[in-house]
């Protein structure tokens, strides 16, 4: 398979110099000359679609927050940097080897759509990207990049939520990460406390439309912005499709002899990528493949499929940030869907409460089924439980939660129905959680995940008993009207 390094960079770029020195600061100089019409034509004409999950069009978005701006309060840019989806590490490769063209993306925007900020949402955890991106943050403001615009970095919570838009914003905002109803576009960043420390906005219109909006855009997004301005739309068709142009940032983790991050021409089939990054699976043969835990699992039949947004969804399943978790012949697939079922259940906040109750009970459901401990009514609570689990629901955590079990049952109807029925034994639970890297070995790459994960409870915290509050339970505490000043 071809190398391909537009946006992920062999070698990391230690300096703003060298950034410049090859070719980095052209795109925003376009911005700057050309106007926010020059930007938004050239990003029509290259069809990016964002890639942070769901694929949606990059300037049907910018178009979008430009229409609610209004000449009063300008708008913001903000970065999301939160990666927290199991087996994706590419947007921490790309801030790694090169935060500038990041927020180079991130300036372009700025200029685009009138705003005066650019906010980099990130986990503190990530103490390597913070610093790189502190450090290039300081560069392009001694270097005068895009004056008159700011560029600041919070560092937020670990929680899984945080990678969601509007939970990005309320933890710009010192909030908890509790999804929103209003999309950014038409709430933005306000600085209210009028909730309290805790609980986001309920109303459908986002409590009001005097809040400025703010654009969200992920890592790579921003990444391809940078580059798409510099060389135009034609340039950046020539790898990809029609429906998905340019080229995709891959993480392929799993059961395989190496694990790594590799950028790709949008339409190269998983399986190319998988043989390229991953080489051979460490026993028999590919079984399945987990698009994070965001869509249906693939199975070896469709390994072959792809990776567009359009294929991928062909066959019923979706490209999400390219993070691919490949199970080979020695994984238990029951035990896979008690460890995906049980990081989303512990990850919801618990706003919805059919989200966290359900997702609960069907994680303990197949925590019974793969521990042989059945009481022959589990499949009936999983199966009841998934009917009712997106009720309400206000992000797509539920529906997430719905797709993945779903489809591990449907996939291998027969190793349910087995433990079910009690014919086969326990199997050690298969911890879902978030890529914490990776590390060489003499037997090749091997990914490196949070084994914190195991003991994190449904209320969020590690300890030795879950308390049987929700996460909004916990961190919601009403303003009492009296003690305001």
């Amino acid at each position: 398979m071809e190398p391909i390094t537009r946006v992920l960079d062999v070698s990391p770029v230690e300096s703003l110099a060298a950034y410049e020195a090859m070719g980095g600061g052209s795109g925003l100089r376009v911005a700057v000359d050309g106007g926010g019409d020059a930007v938004m034509a050239v990003l029509q004409a290259s069809g990016l679609r964002g890639r942070g999950g769901a694929g949606f069009p990059t300037a049907t978005k910018w178009r979008s927050v430009i229409d609610y701006t209004t000449d009063e309060v300008p708008a913001t840019v903000v970065v999301n940097a939160a990666e927290g989806e199991p087996g994706s590490f590419k947007d921490r490769a790309i801030i790694s080897a090169n935060p500038y063209r990041v927020l180079e993306g991130a300036l372009i925007a700025a200029v685009t759509i009138g705003a005066d900020e650019v906010i980099v949402a990130t986990k503190r955890r990530f103490s390597d990207q913070v610093a790189r991106l502190r450090s290039a943050a300081a560069e392009c403001r001694r270097a005068g990049w895009a004056p008159g615009v700011t560029i600041d970095i919070v560092e937020g919570p670990d929680e899984y939520l945080y990678g969601e838009e509007t939970a990005l914003l309320e933890v710009v905002e010192g909030r908890q990460p509790f999804p929103r109803i209003a999309p950014p576009w038409r709430r933005g960043v306000d600085g209210s406390d009028e909730l309290g420390p805790g609980l986001a906005p309920v109303e459908p219109d986002g409590g009001g439309t005097h809040t400025p909006p703010v654009l969200v855009n992920n890592v790579e997004t921003l990444a391809h912005v940078a580059l798409i301005v510099a060389n135009g739309p034609d340039w950046f068709r020539q790898h990809g499709t029609p429906e998905s142009p340019g080229t995709l940032v891959c993480t392929i983790t799993g059961h395989l002899q190496r694990c790594g991050v590799v950028e790709v021409a949008m339409g190269t089939s998983l399986r190319s990528v998988i043989d390229d990054v991953g080489g051979k699976p460490l026993v028999g043969e590919i079984t399945a493949a987990m698009s994070g835990v965001s869509n249906a699992v693939l199975p070896a039949r469709l390994v072959d499929t792809p990776l567009t947004y359009e294929d991928m969804a062909a066959v019923g399943s979706g490209l999400g940030t390219g993070g691919f978790i490949v199970f080979d012949a020695s994984v238990d697939p029951v035990a896979v869907a008690h460890g995906v079922s049980r990081f989303l259940a512990v990850e919801s906040c618990g706003q919805c409460t059919p989200c966290k109750q359900d997702g609960k009970a069907i994680s303990d459901a197949i925590d019974h089924l793969r521990g042989a401990t059945t009481h022959r009514a589990e499949m009936t609570i999983v199966e009841t439980r998934l009917e009712t689990i997106e009720t309400g629901a206000r992000c797509f955590l539920a529906t997430q939660h719905r797709r993945v079990v779903e489809s591990l049952l449907d996939l291998f109807p027969d190793a349910f129905i087995d433990r079910a029925t009690n014919r086969t034994g326990p199997t050690e639970p298969y911890v879902i959680s978030e890529l914490e890297g990776f590390v060489d070995g003499p037997d090749g790459t091997a990914p490196v995940y949070d084994e914190r994960h195991r003991d994190k409870q449904p209320d969020w915290t590690y300890d030795a008993t879950d308390s049987g509050t929700s996460p909004v339970e916990r961190f919601h505490q009403p303003v009492d009207p009296t003690e305001q000043p």
